[in-house]
């Protein structure tokens, strides 16, 4: 179940495109200072003065900023209309230019496709060696816009049609509809208060769910023995140097947590517990980590206790279903045995030199789409940012990811 993602090829994208955090003061600041408040307004201003078509959705200090430009991607979000969660590429938008590869235009969630590598891969063309070199990301997932199709002050839908070819030269029609709602009070109250844990107005949430449904628009259907798709959402996080990041698991035969993506993860990086792993978020050192369907739940998260945030991620998960696309950039005996959780912390690639940014990522993704003509697959995904007193947070965290905040916060 190795499964080698699009960023083994970042030495290349480091060349073309040097990516830089966000500031509340200037477009350009460094990308190695992490100790900086990423304020929500100053993203806003900026995102607007290079997207004015820019989507806003907002209940009081709640706010989500979309930008169809970029797949209708969640470019960031605030609880307490101060702090902004998602990291931005500011570098990269404000040159008005694309780069080779893929545009890492950064955004706390973002519509991608699986698989990226294998003989069903739709990052490399038919024949091709797999190498950085040969490795794209297919632009209607990188570079080209989605339609905005409606939207409200708590919600915004987008929509696209398009063509994709994998390694084995099997097309694909491909429809992606795509929703995204601000929750309300109610709909995060009864999520996080279902167990009782006491919610009061000292709390700050913001929560976001994005509703992602493939399409197949052609005439055939979509069969395992000629390649599938999956439906893959990124979110890329301001990293701080305390974060952590939490990954719960399922007990199980087999190995809980996959991190021979870029080699090992060391220890002083990587803890592992009887139901938990433990994942530094603070950028100084390249890693990412997975989880199989077997041993996967469907919640993650992270803690910074820079901006005493508690972030929690949870998608629709089956665990019946155990066919994930498999990326790993080789030809493949088990293409259909890949990750449904990843999380990863961007760092230098070699020691002196760039780095993508300063952001962690938590991802998830869709089982394998065997879809008939017209057959769908939806997969949401949603994100709560949480901004209280410890003696709170610590409460949610145990509910939702099993460990106390006191571990997170010393769990290295």
């Amino acid at each position: 179940m190795k499964k080698i993602s699009h960023w083994a090829m970042l030495p290349l994208l480091a060349g073309a495109v040097a990516c830089q955090s966000n500031s509340s003061r200037d477009d350009q600041t460094t990308a190695t200072d992490t100790t900086q408040t990423h304020m929500f307004t100053s993203d806003a201003a900026f995102l607007q003065k290079h997207h004015p078509d820019l989507v806003i959705l907002k209940e009081g200090n709640a706010q989500v900023l979309i930008c169809p430009a970029y797949q209708g991607r969640i470019m960031t979000s605030t609880a307490d209309g101060e702090t902004s969660y998602g990291w931005i590429n500011r570098e990269l938008i404000a040159s008005g230019k694309l780069g080779p590869h893929m545009n890492a235009f950064g955004g706390e969630d973002r519509f991608w496709l699986g698989p990226e590598g294998g003989q069903f891969a739709i990052y490399f063309k038919p024949g091709v060696e797999f190498n950085g070199d040969n490795w794209q990301t297919p632009a209607p997932i990188d570079s080209e816009p989605f339609t905005l199709v409606s939207k409200d002050e708590r919600s915004a839908r987008f929509s696209r049609n398009f063509e994709l070819t994998n390694y084995s030269g099997t097309q694909f029609s491909v429809g992606v509809e795509r929703e995204i709602h601000l929750l309300r009070s109610e709909q995060i109250n009864q999520a996080l208060g279902a167990t009782g844990i006491p919610l009061s107005d000292s709390l700050k949430i913001v929560g976001v769910e994005s509703v992602n449904t493939l399409i197949n628009r052609g005439k055939e259907p979509w069969m395992k023995e000629k390649g599938l798709l999956s439906i893959w959402i990124l979110g890329m996080f301001n990293a701080s140097p305390k974060a952590t990041i939490v990954v719960p698991f399922q007990p199980g035969k087999g190995p809980a947590i996959n991190d021979s993506y870029f080699g090992k993860v060391p220890a002083s990086r990587l803890i592992q517990k009887d139901s938990v792993a433990f994942f530094r978020a603070d950028a100084n050192e390249r890693g990412k980590i997975g989880v199989a369907p077997a041993r996967a739940k469907n919640w993650l998260g992270s803690y910074d206790p820079n901006s005493r945030t508690l972030t929690l991620v949870t998608f629709t998960f089956n665990p019946a279903h155990r066919d994930y696309v498999n990326s790993a950039w080789e030809i493949q005996k088990e293409p259909y045995a890949g990750d449904v959780v990843n999380s990863y912390n961007d760092g230098p690639m070699k020691p002196g030199q760039p780095q993508m940014g300063t952001f962690y990522e938590l991802e998830s993704s869709s089982p394998a789409a065997a879809l008939s003509p017209d057959g769908r697959l939806t997969h949401t995904h949603t994100t709560l940012h949480i901004q209280g007193e410890s003696a709170q947070l610590d409460q949610i965290a145990r509910q939702w990811l099993g460990v106390s905040l006191d571990e997170i916060v010393h769990a290295f």
